[in-house]
């Protein structure tokens, strides 16, 4: 068969049989080069991308890497450091290099991706009553399987992007061959200038530029697939949470969103992810928008902490607010995100391509290890009624390789990006290809514009779907504890916390489930199961980095609830007991004058602290005597702890005495 091959070199062609091994091609390429260094030599099916190293493609002959007669091979390569005379190419090259060529194979993807890795992703359908004449075993053109990725099921159910498994099963070569494994098909974009140029010819940019370094013009189009199909919120008690701080106070609030990646079954190989909390960072909201820094200082921290759930969590996207009460009706907030003005801004787009370019998702199927990125921008705002509700967005990967490339800025207009000006100034150098959007014009034809300088911002979204589960079973069982960074609103205490322990009865409560109060364990561990406490709790240094694995996979166990045994194992840890003697010293002392009876106890449980605090002031001004004159000790009328004479504070509760 005839094999074209394109070099620096120039155009060459070759006639060899398909059995022929591949180190037999190598060593006509070498003939054709001048001075090559035979490790570093590369083919691709394309010029620009998915280049593999022949390294990796050792004992393999033409037919198996799925080569036909007249394909064009494009091949690259770097000179030769030292003089050492060209021989022919030993296909055993070092460790080092064979591992930097196969980088994507030794990444670990997320979980969902294993999953559908081993599905095949075929639709199911069943027998057409109508076309199939075939018996109960067989199968036809009528209801045999589809593929994932088949436009007319897409279509029938309104599926406006293949998820990203199907896309990948729709641009993955047809072929049982395992030379189909060897060329990842998904490449990076990027519209920036090679540095240094390929060709060598040239200084680097912006001194010189040519073909062979500059990007291609860009042509903006809808993204044909995306990375998370489904927003799911675990609870819509989180959002509810969420929301009381706008409420409260006007201004808008941003969250980052803590949960999880699934499989999405209403999409053929969808991915859902699943928000089972959210993170407050530091934050100046305003009303009409609002300020916080990125990075954020506390992020290593939570993401380690988010790990160490039952089901390890991580950073899924984020979520913000943009709402405005109605003057004419304050129940209601004003409809301003439609298709007559925009769904996303263009600030928030660029801060949203920011944030994905920032976590990449790991994937085999990039020759970089990485391709696109999970995190999901989601907006509270007011729907046509007035009501609140969610929009879940992600910005295209062509998005996110023009704010890399520092081409696009936004504009006064919200619904409108600007194209950035082409800069060749030494210190802020920025080349700035053509770029081109097509639409429909008033007669219904297709009609390609240049986007400069501006173009509208759709153009670079892609729509996620959202909602809530039918049965809610969220990790975290409670939302009651303070909200961090919400100072004068939410102030989070360790007293809170000491004072919550006290009245659950959190000392008392005995690590044998057979003595211990059922009901108080209950009521501890939904306590306890709390996003928000847990984060707190790792701040007040009184909990260890292992006890705190042991804290926070206890109170996102599955079995929580219905199995009170779980809380022996944090009842055992150093951490607990150092918090239980805490609670001890803190919490006041009972009066021991109360109800009698056998249940004085639970008696006492219902009674008000003031009352307490009242009888043990009484007892105090008793013990003075009728004269009002103390004995030589001061008697608290907080916890009744009997002071020296001339002490003004308690030595005990730390509360003033008079």
């Amino acid at each position: 068969m005839l094999l074209r091959i394109r070099s620096k070199d120039g155009n060459f062609r070759f006639e060899l049989p398909p059995t022929a091994d591949i180190s037999v091609l190598v060593n006509k390429i070498l003939e054709t080069t001048v001075d090559a260094d035979p490790a570093s030599l590369t083919v691709s099916n394309q010029p620009r991308g998915n280049e593999t190293s022949v390294s990796t493609l050792k004992g393999r002959n033409l037919q198996t890497l799925g080569l036909k007669h007249g394909d064009m091979i494009f091949v690259g390569y770097s000179p030769k450091v030292s003089q050492a005379p060209t021989a022919s190419m030993s296909v055993d090259t070092p460790s080092s290099t064979r591992l930097q060529s196969n980088i994507w194979e030794t990444i670990q993807e997320d979980a969902v991706d294993v999953y559908w890795r081993s599905k095949d992703g075929k639709i199911p359908r069943g027998r057409d009553a109508r076309f199939c004449k075939h018996g109960a075993n067989g199968m036809c053109d009528y209801c045999m399987p589809l593929e994932p990725y088949d436009t007319a099921y897409q279509a029938e159910h309104s599926i406006k992007h293949l998820s990203y498994h199907a896309y990948l099963h729709k641009i993955s070569p047809k072929t049982s061959s395992p030379a189909a494994s060897a060329i990842p098909p998904l490449s990076a974009l990027s519209y920036k200038v090679k540095d240094p140029c390929p060709s060598g010819g040239h200084p680097p940019w912006p001194a010189g530029i040519c073909t062979g370094c500059q990007p291609s013009a860009i042509t903006l189009q809808s993204q044909p697939f995306r990375m998370v199909d489904h927003l799911e919120i675990a609870s819509p008690e989180i959002i509810e949470r969420f929301l009381q701080a706008w409420r409260s106070t006007g201004l808008q609030r941003f969250g980052w969103l803590i949960g999880r990646y699934e499989p999405y079954e209403e999409v053929p190989m969808g991915i859902k992810a699943v928000v089972e909390a959210l993170y407050e960072p530091p934050q100046e909201g305003e009303l009409d928008g609002l300020t916080l820094g990125i990075p954020w200082e506390d992020e290593p921290r939570i993401r380690e902490l988010a790990k160490m759930a039952s089901t390890p969590l991580s950073i899924v996207g984020y979520i913000f607010t943009d709402l405005d009460p109605d003057p004419a009706d304050r129940t209601k907030s004003i409809y301003k995100r439609h298709p007559h003005s925009f769904f996303v801004s263009s600030l928030e787009a660029i801060f949203a391509a920011t944030i994905q370019k920032a976590n990449p998702t790991p994937s085999r199927s990039s020759p970089s290890g990485a391709f696109g990125s999970r995190m999901v921008t989601a907006i509270l705002t007011a729907t046509e009624d007035g009501k609140v509700d969610i929009s879940a967005y992600q910005v295209s990967e062509q998005a996110c390789a023009m704010v890399d490339a520092d081409m696009i800025e936004a504009s006064v207009e919200p619904g409108i990006v600007r194209i950035k000006e082409e800069d060749r100034s030494q210190d802020a150098a920025r080349y700035v290809p053509d770029v081109f959007f097509r639409y429909k014009n008033e007669y219904n034809l297709e009609v390609k514009k240049s986007a400069k300088p501006c173009f509208p911002v759709e153009y670079l979204l892609v729509n996620v779907t959202h909602g809530f589960p039918q049965s809610p079973s969220p990790l975290f069982r409670s939302n009651q504890f303070s909200v961090e960074n919400r100072p004068g609103l939410d102030d989070q205490h360790i007293e809170d916390v000491l004072r919550t322990f006290a009245r659950l009865g959190a000392p008392q409560l005995s690590d044998n489930t057979l003595t211990g109060d059922a009901s108080k364990r209950l009521e501890l561990a939904k306590w306890l199961s709390d996003w928000h406490l847990v984060a707190f709790l790792e701040t007040t240094q009184l909990v260890s980095k292992d006890d705190m694995k042991v804290l926070v996979g206890t109170v996102t166990s599955p079995s929580l609830l219905e199995n009170p045994s779980v809380l022996d194992a944090l009842f055992k840890t150093e951490s607990w007991q150092t918090l239980m003697t805490f609670t001890r010293e803190s919490a006041p002392s009972l009066p021991p004058t109360s109800a009698p009876g056998p249940s004085s106890s639970h008696i006492d449980e219902d009674i008000p602290q003031d009352v307490f605090d009242q009888i043990a002031a009484e007892e105090a001004a008793r013990r003075e005597g009728p004269s009002g004159v103390s004995s030589g000790i001061k008697i608290c009328p907080h916890c009744t702890f009997e002071n020296p004479e001339g002490e003004t504070d308690c030595e005990v509760c730390g509360l003033p005495l008079g």
